[in-house]
């Protein structure tokens, strides 16, 4: 995958001014990237701190995960013997990130969380198929998560594959065509170049979390407060995860 991470434009980073806000926070709250870390930094939940239950809260917690790691101050939580033995019992994650499969971002890793915290579900660019969508279906319907994250990322290379395919017009290999076809209807026009990779990955973050919070199961519960679809992203240079709008 090639990285275009040189020139701020090109890379999509964010102005100063706008790095500093990270997540922009449910009901009107904002939890802020730069400074000191937010009170939920403490981290993964224990006996006496509730795991996250609400969307609000579930995005703190991926907000001061983010922070750790970005500022190399992580924690690798949930990962003790007790906490493994208890997750033998079942599974209770506070959040599901649909990511690409890009092995530069594991959510995991980026948010600073263990095991049982999060529900992760990833193909190339984030496409949805059937699979994909029962997926997210079922950490929603059935494990009742609270917060559903898109995350596109920086130089994403299904999304430069299909950007070059239907520039070219030239098909690409088996199943990976599937793939630009199904980004092709985020490709913007209006740009060319890097510029125009980088704005599709915004722009199929978009789709993709459209088209997730459209699905009636899921519209239910957004529309009686149970549930957050929202879309974000990951630099690669300064691994930061902000909202993607």
């Amino acid at each position: 995958m090639t990285s275009h991470a040189d020139s701020p434009a090109a890379s999509g980073a964010l102005p100063p001014a706008r790095r500093t806000l990270l997540w922009a926070g449910l009901s009107g709250a904002a939890v802020l990237a730069s400074g000191a870390a937010p009170a939920s930094a403490a981290g993964p939940a224990t006996p006496e701190q509730p795991r996250p239950s609400t969307p609000a809260e579930a995005l703190r917690a991926l907000a001061a995960g983010n922070l750790r790691w970005r500022t190399y101050r992580e924690r690798h939580p949930d990962e003790t013997p007790a906490v493994r033995r208890s997750l033998t019992a079942g599974q209770h994650p506070f959040a599901l990130v649909l990511g690409c499969v890009d092995s530069r971002v594991p959510p995991e890793l980026v948010f600073d969380q263990g095991l049982g915290d999060l529900l992760t579900v990833r193909s190339a660019g984030e496409v949805l198929d059937e699979a994909v969508l029962g997926s997210v279906a079922y950490g929603v319907l059935e494990l009742a998560i609270p917060l559903v994250v898109v995350l596109g990322h920086q130089s994403c290379g299904a999304v430069r594959a299909a950007v070059e395919a239907d520039r070219t017009g030239e098909p690409l290999p088996d199943h990976i065509q599937y793939l630009a076809d199904q980004i092709r209807p985020a490709i913007d026009h209006g740009v060319d170049g890097d510029a125009r990779v980088d704005v599709t990955i915004d722009a199929q973050v978009r789709l993709v979390r459209s088209r997730l919070a459209a699905q009636p199961d899921l519209a239910d519960r957004i529309t009686r407060g149970r549930l957050a679809v929202v879309g974000a992203r990951y630099e690669l240079g300064s691994q930061l995860v902000h909202r993607v709008d």
